[in-house]
């Protein structure tokens, strides 16, 4: 069965298809802003009829028959057609982020190239600066986007797949419930990338013989995502499975101990150390921690607020009102709201009158709540390219808090990008520098930063630094949590969350900040109400 974003995927590669063949502007509009609803709708569209798809916004009768379709067959004749006619190469290409279906076009029909890897060989060559629009830059924007495309094949994010790997396991186990049969490698580690569902076992399992429609044995994948088995002694399974669920610096620290034992615990007791979780067995550096009775490595149940989100004012699914209950629903003590600023056309960004209209907005919210909940003012504050906020102070000064983050211009050198962000930064109205990096993973790296410089600054100024927990960001990235710790930093980690469901996000950037260590004395948003609101005055 097709999830929502397999089939928000295939309306846009329709879209993006029929572009490069010239067709209907209209339709392939429509194509385009109904990828932009589906991409966001909760609940299923496999369960819905389609005179109730129809309805969605900016989907019409026409594109509800293409989802049925889908949904009900598996394929859309319509993308087949144009699939039927486009050179695979040239397919794959627009899969790559950054690279549009008019870019796509011009490669293809001009320069006559048909793959990603005769792209970058031609990027290598240096042709591209002599066709209208591929200056030395954009060849050089390319030339980089092609090698990361190149090298995250055959990667996926952990947050799309430990469902599915978990599945798998369980299958598994049911089959053969007196066997060894764990999760293994990158992901038990909770990593942010992993190449797939990793199992070891010390059975020989017949895998022709499980009965699961998700399982494809001539691809080997279950939900779509490859498995890897690897089967070896029942004597050798405890110190193999260790092995595989530790990083090479922190295995180092175990070099002497005797991995053959009877489970995890009895190795780490060797060592003198309580057992340590297979995600934070990253930095040798941070083992001694553990036995400090202080040390209090930071978990989902430490999490008293949800800070960085979205809602209908900008480019949220839900209202003010929904994701505000929603969160108070779930147990928090409050909310941040940080819809998008106004220089954020591309996200409907909020212009000073929507801002009041907002506060007052808040205001009444907060006025319902008797408990103690709170809805903070915020905004996600565009950092302009040379370093200032978009709005005048007198407007930034009336929010609870400012998260100041980079969303244009992505492509300056490394000292330009650092001063950009270090200007934000001592802004006295800044209160969280917001995914320091704009990074996507699996898509386009982070811009060139001086990491030292910028942890430096947010030190200087008491500014918080937001782990962005969007499985796709993850960023500030959790091998630079530790020097930030040092500089007594707070963290926030923050869902950016753009509708209901999506602030359980949450839960992904706590497992990449345990890697790095994060306790819950520098987690921001692990402050209680009260203690929260009297770190965000400080800025004030």
């Amino acid at each position: 069965m097709l999830t929502n974003k397999q089939i928000a995927a295939k309306i846009d590669l329709l879209a993006k298809v029929m572009e490069l063949h010239d067709e209907n502007p209209f339709k392939i509009k429509t194509y385009a802003n109904a990828y932009l609803s589906l991409r966001k709708l909760e609940g299923s569209l496999a369960d819905m009829p389609i005179q109730e798809i129809a309805t969605i916004k900016g989907i019409g009768s026409s594109t509800a028959e293409k989802i049925m379709e889908l949904i009900q067959t598996g394929h859309m004749k319509a993308l087949q057609h144009y699939q039927d006619i486009t050179p695979a190469g040239v397919l794959e290409m627009l899969t790559i982020k950054g690279l549009g279906p008019k870019k796509v076009k011009q490669i293809w029909k001009e320069m006559e190239i048909e793959t990603a890897g005769e792209l970058l060989y031609a990027c290598n060559e240096n042709r591209l600066i002599h066709y209208s629009g591929f200056g030395t830059k954009v060849q050089a924007d390319i030339k980089e986007k092609l090698e990361y495309f190149q090298a995250s094949q055959g990667k996926y994010l952990y947050a799309h797949v430990h469902q599915a790997a978990e599945g798998f396991l369980h299958l598994l186990k049911n089959k053969y419930p007196n066997q060894q049969i764990e999760l293994s490698g990158d992901i038990r580690r909770k990593m942010p990338e992993v190449k797939g569902i990793e199992i070891l076992t010390d059975v020989s399992i017949s895998i022709s013989t499980l009965q699961d429609e998700s399982l494809d044995l001539e691809n080997n994948t279950y939900k779509s995502f490859p498995y890897f088995i690897e089967t070896i002694p029942s004597a050798s399974f405890i110190s193999t499975w260790f092995s595989r669920s530790c990083s090479e610096d922190f295995l180092v620290a175990f070099e002497d101990v005797d991995l053959a034992a009877q489970d995890e615990a009895t190795i780490f007791a060797a060592k003198g150390y309580p057992y340590i979780p297979a995600e934070c067995r990253e930095l040798k550096a941070l083992i001694p921690a553990f036995n400090n009775p202080e040390f209090r490595l930071v978990s989902m149940e430490d999490i008293k607020g949800i800070v960085h989100n979205h809602s209908t004012y900008s480019d949220g699914l839900h209202t003010l009102q929904q994701m505000a209950d929603y969160v108070h629903t779930h147990g928090y003590q409050y909310f941040v709201i940080s819809d998008h600023s106004k220089s954020a056309g591309y996200a409907g960004g909020l212009k000073e009158d929507r801002l009041y209209e907002q506060w007052r907005e808040i205001d009444h919210i907060n006025a319902k709540y008797n408990d103690g909940f709170k809805v903070f003012k915020s905004i996600e504050s565009d950092i302009l390219i040379d370093g200032s906020l978009d709005y005048a102070n007198e407007i930034l000064q009336q929010f609870d808090l400012v998260i100041a983050s980079i969303h244009s211009v992505l492509n300056m050198d490394i000292d330009k990008a650092t001063s950009r962000l270090i200007k934000a930064i001592e802004n006295p109205y800044t209160t969280i520098l917001g995914h320091p990096t704009g990074r996507l993973l699996l898509a386009r790296p982070g811009y060139a930063v001086d990491y030292l410089k910028v942890i430096d600054a947010c030190a200087a100024n008491g500014v918080a630094i937001e782990l962005n927990a969007n499985p796709q960001r993850l960023d500030l990235d959790w091998t630079w949590i530790p020097y930030a710790m040092e500089k007594d930093i707070m963290i926030a980690i923050n869902p950016d969350a753009h509708s209901m469901v999506s602030i359980h996000y949450v839960k992904y950037g706590v497992d990449a900040a345990r890697k790095g260590g994060l306790t819950t004395t520098n987690c921001l948003n692990a402050l209680g109400v009260d203690a929260f609101s009297r770190w965000i005055s400080q800025k004030k």
